[in-house]
C-alpha cells in the first residue's frame, strides 16, 4: 500500500513547513525541517543552461586582441613549466548544476556536496579546487522486518539510477520524485520517502559555521543527523551506513600509502583513513554515536572500485557490519581503500528514532605550491598539529552538534521570523554565505612568516591569519578591490578576521617587491609591488601568499585608483564598528598608513582642482571598462576617503588635520557636482561618451559611509535618492524586464552599454551592494526587487547556487564561478536592521 507522504508524486516541491509532522512523530517537527530555504527534488532540472564560452563583440575583440595575444604566450609558458595561470581563460569552469550546502567550517578545507547527495567539490589543497564526484562516498539505507527479512535496501541520494564508478553491487532504489532537498546554510536537509514500506528518512547536515565563535567555526568537520519516521503498521529494523574512501577522486587517490584504523571511545566509534599530501598528514575520519537502543558497527576496509559487496551484502544479510578491530595495511600504487560506519535501530510502528554520523578531515599543517612556509591551521590550537586528531574531531563533533545548532538557530531566527522580509530573501541571505566556508579559504596561525614579529595585541596573534580566494577559478587571495564589497559579511559575523586581514594589508603598504612583472595588457615590465600603494591581492597559492603579493598580472595594479581609497574607507569603517580596544589599536596602526595612501592618491589630481582623475587605462575593479578624467566611481570613493581621513584624525584628537581634510572634501565635492552631476545621475566620466552612461555602482563610497553611520554627507540625500531611482528605472527595469538585477552600464537612450565586456555584465556582488544602499536610503521595494533578480536567476533558473558567479550576461553566458563579491548580500540585512531601527513601529510590505 502506497502511503502518502511529503515529496511523493504529485506533491509540490515546496512542502508544508514541518515535514516531520506525521503520525510517527506525533505532529512534531523532529528533523527541524525549515519553512524557508532553497528547495528542489533530487532529480530537479533547471530551466536554463549557461556557459563561459563568451564571444566578445567585434569592437570588444579589437580592444582585447593585444592582451589576448600576450595571454596566449603567457598561458603556454605556464603550461610548459607545469604551473597554472591565476586565471585560466582557455579552461574556464563550466559549472555543473548540482551543488548544495558544503560541509565544514572556515579555512580548513571544505567538501562541497551536491543536492542529490554527492560529495563532489574539494578544496583540501589550499586555494585549489577539484570538482569530482566520488561515487563511493555515500549513505546507504537497509531495512529489515522484525523477523529479519530485508525489505528494502538502497543508496540514499542520486537521481534514481546507478552512478558511474560506484561499487557495482550497490543499488539506487529511492524514487527521486519522493525526495526533497532544502539548503539553508550552514545546514541542509534531504527528505527520502519510501512509500512502499511506509518509511521516511530525513538527513540533516550541520556544519560549525557559528558567527562570533572562532574556535568552533574553524573546525574541519560536519555532522549528519538522521530522523527516521516509521508510518507503517510494522516495527522495522533500520540501518544507515556512511561510506567514504581515500582522496578526492583524482590521481592522488591511487598513489598508495593509505591505511585505515578503526577507533572506539565510550560513546563513539568509527574509522580513520590515514594519508598525506605534500608530505604532511591529511586524514579522513567517519564515525557514529553509540546509543543504548542502537547497534553501531564498522567496516575497516573495502575496495571502492570493486563490487562493494563486503558492505552491501553484509548489511543485507544481518543489518550490521563486521567490525574488524584491525585496520588495513597501506595501499599499493594503483589501489584505493574505502571504509564504512553503520548504525542500526529498531523503529516501532508509528514512532520516530534518530542517529548521528560525523565526517572530519585532519590536515593541520599545509604548504602552498612554493613550499617555502609550513602553515599551521587555526583549529590545531585545540586539536594539535600532528595529524592524529581524527578520533577527537569526530567525538567533539558528535558531542557538540546540539550546541552548534542552538547557536545557528539563535543567529538565524531574527531574520527567519521577520514577516516583513520576503521568503526568497530568507534563503538568499544565508545561502550566499557558503563562500566563507567554500571559497578556498585558509585560516592559519600568524607566526609562520619567517622573521615577522607581531606586537602584543595584534589581532593576528589572537584570531589567526585569514585568506580567501577572489573566485574558485580566479586564484588570488584577499583580492582587495573585491573584498571591499564582500567585507560586510566578515565585519558583522567574524569581525576579528576582518581586523586581522586589515592588519595584513596595512603591513604591505610600505613594502616593495622589485621583481619585474610583465603587464599582459601592454607587455611592459613594472615592479611587482610598488611602495606606498596597496597591493591588488596577497598572492597566488601557486606561489607563497603573504610573502609574494600581487599574483595578478593582466594589468599593472600599482597605479589603480580604487585600491588606496578603499583601504582608507574600510579602515575607517572597521574602526567605527570594532569593539573599543580593537578600534583604538586599529586607529593607532592604521591612521599613519592611511596618510601615506592618501598622499599617494592626491598625486592623481593632475590639474590641481581638488578631484583626482582616472588615467584612461585599466585602473579600477572595472579592469576592462576604462574611465578617463573625473569619474562617478572614483570621485565618490575619493570624497568618502577624504571624509574617512577627517573622522579618523578627529578620533585621534588631531583637529588641525581634520580641518585640512574637511577643506579638501569641500573642494572635491564642488568639482564632483560641477563636472559630473547630470541632474538625475552622475556621469560615468567626463568624456562625451561617458556622459551618456549610467553606472550602477556610482555611489560605492556613499554606500560605505551610510552603512557605517558617518555624520557627514558624501553626497546630499536628494541627489543620492535621485541617482538610485535613475539606476533602478534604467539599469534594473530596462535590463531583462527587471528580472536580472542591474546591468553595470546602461545608456541614457535605454540601451545596454556594450563598449566592453564588463559594461554589459551584471555583477552579482555589485547588485547586492546596490540593493543594500537602496534599502539604507529607504527605497525598500526597489532594493529587494533589485536583489531578487540575482537570487532567482542564480538559484532557480541557471542552477549555479552555492557557486554564484561574478557576472551574468543578458543571455547565455556567465563568468567566474564561486566568486567572493556576492558576500555583499550581507549588507542588505545590515541595511534592513538600520532601517528598522530608524523607523520603529513602521511596517513595510515587500513583494515576494
Amino acid at each position: 500500500k502506497r502511503i502518502k507522504m511529503l515529496g511523493s508524486k504529485g506533491d509540490r516541491e515546496s512542502p508544508p513547513p514541518s515535514p516531520g509532522s506525521t503520525s510517527a512523530s506525533g505532529g512534531r517537527n523532529m528533523s527541524k525541517f525549515p519553512k524557508y530555504g532553497w528547495k528542489v527534488k533530487l532529480n530537479h532540472k533547471f530551466p536554463e543552461k549557461r556557459n563561459q564560452y563568451l564571444k566578445p563583440r567585434l569592437r570588444q575583440f579589437i580592444t582585447l586582441l593585444p592582451l589576448g595575444i600576450r595571454y596566449v604566450f603567457h598561458w603556454l609558458y605556464k603550461y610548459f613549466t607545469k604551473k597554472l595561470p591565476v586565471i585560466d581563460q582557455f579552461r574556464p569552469t563550466i559549472c555543473k548544476q548540482i551543488y548544495g550546502v558544503p560541509c565544514g567550517g572556515m579555512g580548513s578545507g571544505a567538501i562541497g556536496r551536491g543536492f542529490a547527495g554527492e560529495f563532489c567539490r574539494w578544496s583540501m589543497n589550499p586555494g585549489m579546487y577539484e570538482r569530482k564526484n566520488v561515487p563511493a562516498d555515500q549513505f546507504l539505507l537497509t531495512v529489515h522486518s522484525e523477523a529479519g527479512e530485508c525489505v528494502f535496501q538502497s543508496v540514499l541520494g542520486g537521481r534514481g539510477e546507478p552512478v558511474k564508478g560506484a561499487p557495482s553491487s550497490w543499488k539506487w532504489c529511492v524514487d527521486p520524485e519522493d525526495t526533497l532537498y532544502c539548503g539553508l546554510f550552514p545546514r541542509a536537509w534531504t527528505v527520502y520517502s519510501i512509500p512502499q514500506i511506509g518509511l521516511r528518512v530525513i538527513c540533516r547536515q550541520i556544519s560549525p559555521f557559528l558567527p562570533g565563535d572562532y574556535d568552533s567555526s574553524c573546525l574541519p568537520a560536519a555532522v549528519f543527523v538522521y530522523t527516521i519516521e516509521n508510518n507503517s503498521d510494522a516495527n522495522l529494523q533500520v540501518s544507515i551506513t556512511f561510506t567514504f574512501k581515500n582522496g578526492t577522486g583524482g590521481k592522488w587517490d591511487q598513489e598508495g600509502g593509505f591505511s585505515t584504523q578503526p577507533f572506539q571511545t565510550d560513546n563513539h566509534c568509527g574509522v580513520t583513513i590515514n594519508g598525506s599530501f605534500r608530505d604532511l598528514p591529511l586524514n579522513y575520519s567517519i564515525g557514529t554515536a553509540k546509543q543504548d537502543s542502537n547497534i553501531a558497527s564498522w567496516c575497516s576496509s573495502f575496495d571502492p572500485k570493486g563490487t562493494g559487496s563486503e558492505v552491501w551484502d553484509t548489511l543485507k544479510n544481518s543489518g550490521v557490519l563486521d567490525s574488524e578491530e584491525a585496520g588495513s595495511d597501506p595501499t599499493e600504487q594503483g589501489e584505493e581503500v574505502g571504509v564504512a560506519v553503520s548504525n542500526r535501530t529498531l523503529v516501532a510502528s508509528k514512532h520516530t528514532n534518530s542517529m548521528e554520523f560525523a565526517l572530519a578531515w585532519d590536515n593541520p599543517r599545509v604548504k602552498f605550491r612554493d613550499e617555502t612556509v609550513v602553515h599551521t591551521r587555526r583549529y590545531a590550537r585545540q586539536f594539535g598539529n600532528q595529524g592524529d586528531a581524527g578520533t577527537r574531531l569526530i567525538s567533539h563533533s558528535l558531542d557538540s552538534w546540539p550546541q552548534w545548532e542552538d547557536k545557528i538557530e539563535a543567529w538565524q531566527q531574527p531574520v527567519l521570523s521577520d514577516n516583513q522580509l520576503p521568503d526568497w530573501f530568507k534563503s538568499a541571505i544565508f545561502n550566499e554565505l557558503y563562500f566563507l566556508t567554500d571559497g578556498g579559504g585558509v585560516w592559519v596561525e600568524a607566526n609562520t612568516l619567517g622573521d615577522e614579529k607581531l606586537e602584543a595585541g595584534d589581532p593576528r596573534l589572537v584570531y589567526g591569519r585569514w585568506g580567501y580566494l577572489e573566485a574558485h577559478e580566479y586564484r588570488m587571495y584577499n583580492t582587495y578591490d573585491v573584498h571591499f564589497y564582500a567585507s560586510w559579511a566578515l565585519m558583522d559575523l567574524f569581525p576579528g578576521l576582518e581586523f586581522s586581514m586589515q592588519m595584513d594589508f596595512l603591513d604591505t603598504v610600505e613594502r616593495e617587491d622589485l621583481e619585474p612583472w610583465r603587464e599582459l595588457t601592454t607587455g611592459k615590465l613594472f615592479p611587482r609591488k610598488a611602495k606606498n600603494y596597496l597591493p591588488h591581492d596577497l598572492g597566488d597559492p601557486e606561489e607563497e601568499p603573504w610573502l609574494k603579493m600581487n599574483g595578478y598580472s593582466i594589468h599593472c595594479c600599482n597605479n589603480w585608483r580604487d585600491l588606496n581609497l578603499k583601504m582608507v574607507i574600510q579602515t575607517w569603517r572597521d574602526i567605527k564598528l570594532l569593539r573599543n580596544d580593537e578600534s583604538e589599536f586599529l586607529l593607532s596602526r592604521g591612521l599613519p598608513v592611511c596618510r601615506i595612501l592618501m598622499e599617494t592618491a592626491q598625486k592623481w589630481d593632475e590639474d590641481g582642482d581638488g578631484m583626482i582623475e582616472n588615467s584612461g587605462t585599466a585602473d579600477t575593479t572595472y579592469d576592462t571598462w576604462v574611465m578617463k578624467g573625473p569619474s562617478a566611481y572614483i570621485g565618490n570613493l575619493y570624497i568618502a576617503a577624504i571624509n574617512a581621513m577627517a573622522e579618523m584624525e578627529a578620533m585621534a584628537g588631531n583637529m588641525d588635520q581634520e580641518k585640512d581634510w574637511r577643506e579638501k572634501m569641500t573642494r572635491a565635492q564642488k568639482v564632483y557636482i560641477d563636472k559630473l552631476w547630470e541632474g538625475t545621475f552622475f556621469y560615468f566620466d567626463t568624456t562625451e561618451r561617458g556622459k551618456n552612461v549610467i553606472l550602477a555602482d556610482q555611489l560605492a563610497g556613499h554606500w560605505f559611509s551610510k552603512m557605517a553611520h558617518s555624520k557627514t554627507e558624501i553626497v546630499d540625500e536628494a541627489k543620492v535618492k535621485q541617482t538610485l531611482e535613475t539606476v533602478f528605472e534604467n539599469n534594473v527595469l530596462k535590463f531583462r524586464d527587471g528580472q536580472l538585477g542591474a546591468v553595470n552600464g546602461m545608456l541614457v537612450n535605454g540601451q545596454i552599454d556594450r563598449i566592453s565586456v564588463q559594461s554589459e555584465e551584471m555583477w552579482t556582488g555589485i547588485v547586492y551592494g546596490l540593493a543594500g544602499l537602496m534599502i539604507a536610503e529607504g527605497l525598500i521595494e526597489q532594493g529587494f526587487k533589485t536583489a531578487e533578480g540575482v537570487y532567482r536567476t542564480v538559484y532557480e533558473s541557471i542552477g549555479l547556487g552555492y557557486a554564484t558567479p561574478e557576472a551574468l550576461y543578458e543571455y547565455t553566458n556567465y563568468r567566474a564561478v564561486g566568486y567572493m563579491r556576492p558576500l555583499s548580500v550581507w549588507s542588505i540585512i545590515m541595511a534592513w536592521r538600520m532601517h528598522k531601527e530608524n523607523n520603529k513601529g513602521d511596517k513595510v510590505k515587500i513583494s515576494s
